[in-house]
């Protein structure tokens, strides 16, 4: 892609065969490793697809070109969906990605911006993505540049209390181009959200916050570019897009499997998880 020009549309076939390839890329990668995180990578995936296949603003001759967009993976155990997607777009190789969570290799169990071209966000300790893109969305304007920020987190995450600080904040400072997305898969570590700790109706409460929001279903192709879209136009403040999503989708035995938060599926699974994603 060329500096200055949005990534070429595609249309939302072309977005959900993507996004299938990027599942077999997660499930096949977990595999190699022997670890790794399949359920929230592939709850994510369908709004990462979309999000790369048509709305982010990158370069991957140029990775740390200033006037990109960012993409924060704030949820940073979900790496598998990054690296799927950076290998489809080119800024890494099959080898790179494979070679997941091996000694030296550029994709780590969590992403890491020091490892990793087309990485923005060292991921750890989850709650701190916001606060993150909140600076970069707060640098942009001072930059008086139109890049976009966008971060994702997961809905375990937002028990963080500073996520909350960083919603807060956000809208004191009107942060127009900082666009988050909610991955509500309802499961985190491994159990459901509701028995660790229920997070309760997050559009409402971040719209209490003075955020625009809107909710979706996470793996319908048209309502997720719609949302982008909306969520790309907004200037004068933050805006949430909070998907509704299944942990683990397009693997029938993933899917709503707390156990599958962090474990990698063995030979058998794989077979059968990829004869499902064919």
């Amino acid at each position: 892609m060329n500096s200055g020009d949005r990534a070429s549309k595609m249309t939302t076939s072309q977005l959900r065969e993507l996004a299938l390839r990027c599942r077999r890329h997660i499930v096949k990668m977990i595999h190699a490793a022997g670890a790794g995180h399949p359920g929230g990578s592939l709850s994510a995936i369908d709004m990462i697809a979309a999000l790369y296949g048509n709305q982010l603003r990158f370069d991957v001759d140029n990775p740390n070109w200033d006037d990109r967009d960012r993409f924060i993976m704030s949820k940073g155990h979900a790496s598998p969906a990054v690296y799927s997607i950076l290998f489809e777009m080119g800024f890494i190789d099959e080898e790179d990605m494979m070679s997941f969570r091996k000694m030296g290799s550029v994709c780590q169990g969590h992403v890491d911006m020091k490892w990793t071209d087309g990485v923005d966000f060292s991921a750890g300790s989850l709650g701190m993505g916001l606060s993150f893109g909140l600076g970069c969305a707060l640098a942009a304007r001072m930059d008086s540049s139109d890049r976009n920020i966008w971060v994702m987190v997961g809905d375990g995450e937002i028990q963080e209390g500073q996520f909350w600080e960083a919603a807060m904040a956000a809208d004191f400072h009107s942060a127009g181009r900082l666009n988050l997305i909610v991955d509500r898969n309802r499961i985190q570590n491994d159990d459901f959200v509701e028995v660790q700790m229920e997070v309760g109706d997050v559009a409402a409460k971040l719209s209490s916050f003075g955020w625009d929001v809107r909710e979706i279903d996470g793996h319908d192709m048209e309502q997720v570019s719609e949302a982008i879209l909306w969520s790309s136009t907004k200037t004068d403040s933050p805006t949430a897009i909070v998907a509704h999503t299944t942990k683990g989708k397009g693997v029938s035995f993933m899917e709503d499997n707390p156990s599958f938060h962090g474990k990698a599926p063995n030979d058998k699974e794989l077979e059968m998880a990829m004869g499902e994603l064919s």
